[in-house]
């Protein structure tokens, strides 16, 4: 790595923050650190029904209490940030054109309910597998190419029939997923007018030099995803560093729920965030 290195840290503000955030967010920061390069904080605020200013707010004040900076983004100088996906719409609109003109994705009127009643998860056995879009539900190539916009409908990424994707994570080494096995054809738009999380993120990464993308390893598959849209786009992707997840005493992963663990409620008990960074358990997992 070099000083060439942009890391970017991207909370969603749809709730509080809690550990595993901060422990991702922190790695990220480590990972620019290290590298002499920097770091970007970008406010992934595109649902309107659900971002609320307050948390982002809280998002920016919990983690300069944790500990964590950034070089462009909320309260930095200069010309960089902060930068919001809410203001960021006419280049997503750009990208959900280019992919229409090449017939890489098609308008589809199924709910995520219509696809989850089909039952195609890909391992039966697994409770929180995804469930995949049935091959037969997809029109013919060129369905929606006419389209001057999105309309009030989703759009689809048609992805290979059965490519294997293949990828080295930093830290996780080979990985590979399956098109049409392990996910099949996904959202790049809604219906409600938004562009998904694959196609924001892929767009924003690219428009803004990340040379790598730092996250939990719940969003291992979207790299894959992500790869074809950066394919479809004709877009250099960046490398890929996946976390370790921080979950409870049950083993359960920690998510935006559990607000006993949030950075705000540890703050307000009087947790010091030097403690909760030197603890054994947040950092269990951890690879170099």
């Amino acid at each position: 790595m070099s000083s060439t290195y942009r890391g970017r840290i991207a909370p969603t503000p749809t709730g509080y923050l809690h550990l595993g955030h901060a422990r991702t967010f922190w790695i990220a920061m480590e990972r620019a650190r290290e590298a002499g390069g920097r770091l970007l904080y970008r406010d992934e605020d595109l649902d309107p029904q659900r971002c609320k200013a307050e948390y982002t707010n809280s998002a920016i004040e919990d983690l300069r209490w944790f500990g964590c900076d950034w070089h462009e983004g909320p309260d930095v100088g200069g010309s960089h940030g902060p930068y919001k996906q809410s203001e960021r719409h006419d280049r997503f609109l750009n990208a959900w054109k280019l992919l229409k003109q090449a017939g890489f994705i098609y308008p589809c009127d199924k709910s995520r309910k219509d696809v989850a009643r089909a039952g195609l998860a890909p391992h039966p056995e697994d409770e929180t597998a995804e469930q995949i879009f049935p091959e037969n539900w997809r029109p013919p190539i060129g369905t929606g190419k006419a389209a001057a916009t999105p309309g009030e409908t989703n759009w689809r990424f048609r992805v290979p029939d059965y490519l294997k994707i293949e990828f080295d994570d930093v830290r996780l080494g080979p990985c590979a997923f399956t098109c049409c096995h392990d996910f099949g054809d996904f959202l790049v738009w809604r219906k409600d007018g938004v562009p998904a999380y694959e196609l924001a993120v892929v767009v924003d990464d690219a428009a803004m030099g990340i040379t790598e993308v730092v996250r939990g390893e719940d969003l291992l598959i979207s790299t894959a995803r992500q790869l074809l849209i950066y394919k479809a786009l004709g877009l250099q992707p960046p490398e890929f560093y996946h976390t370790p997840l921080l979950c409870d005493v049950s083993g359960q992963r920690l998510a935006k729920r559990h607000r006993s663990l949030s950075l705000r409620e540890l703050r307000e008990s009087g947790q010091s965030p030097e403690a909760l960074r030197q603890s054994d358990d947040w950092w269990s997992g951890l690879e170099d």
